[in-house]
């Protein structure tokens, strides 16, 4: 059986628990940081322990739990701020107040060095991630899906037995829900897909079992 190409380390931050990936590619030991949302230091020591080069910060989405340490990462390591969509500008540029109003201190705005579109490519060392626009939880989501490992990185579009919530600025159920149908449902069932909050989970399983999807 031949091995995986890439590994993951998922590192819980902020109050909201939030699930900040380090993601590399197994044959050059290069990778990403994705949705660091807080807690830098303890991403810091998970960078340390793994001995990856990380390449570049990654965002599915412009909230506070995904993106409100982006900036002081991207000074610790020197490296340039991917993703999301533009259309989650509004939200990048008010983390500040937005931690304020959830008693969260040290969150700073941030604009990312390059915004994804539909069709784009992430490189994560030699793999490859198609970028598809997945807008619903917020206007600017983004998921990433990688063929060769049969892995999707979704952010907070869809859950192990739920969906994101909605009720937030630029939210919209209908729309998360044609999201979650058009760019992540087409996927075989052996995806596995890492979300922003909990466990992973498969595309299988949630055709089969999420409540939010019959």
């Amino acid at each position: 059986m031949s091995q995986p190409t890439l590994k993951a380390a998922m590192i819980p931050v902020t109050p909201f628990q939030q699930n900040c990936t380090l993601l590399w590619c197994t044959e050059t030991n290069r990778g990403v940081v994705i949705d660091p949302g807080g807690n830098i230091d303890s991403i810091m020591d998970a960078v340390a322990k793994t001995g990856v080069t990380v390449e570049k910060i990654v965002l599915t989405h412009g909230h506070i739990d995904h993106a409100g340490g982006a900036a002081e990462l991207k000074e610790r390591l020197g490296v340039d701020i991917e993703g999301p969509h533009e259309a989650d500008l509004f939200l990048l540029q008010t983390l500040e107040q937005t931690g304020r109003g959830y008693g969260i201190a040290g969150l700073r705005n941030v604009v990312p060095d390059r915004w994804f579109n539909e069709g784009d490519v992430l490189q994560v060392g030699n793999q490859r991630f198609d970028v598809r626009h997945a807008p619903g939880h917020s206007p600017g989501s983004v998921v990433f899906v990688n063929p060769e490992n049969k892995l999707a990185i979704v952010g907070d579009v869809l859950f192990a037995g739920s969906i994101g919530r909605t009720d937030l600025p630029g939210g919209d159920h209908g729309t998360l829900l044609r999201s979650i149908r058009d760019k992540l449902m087409p996927l075989e069932d052996d995806y596995v897909f890492i979300c922003g909050h909990g466990p992973a989970s498969t595309i299988g399983q949630e055709r089969a079992s999420n409540p939010f999807l019959r």
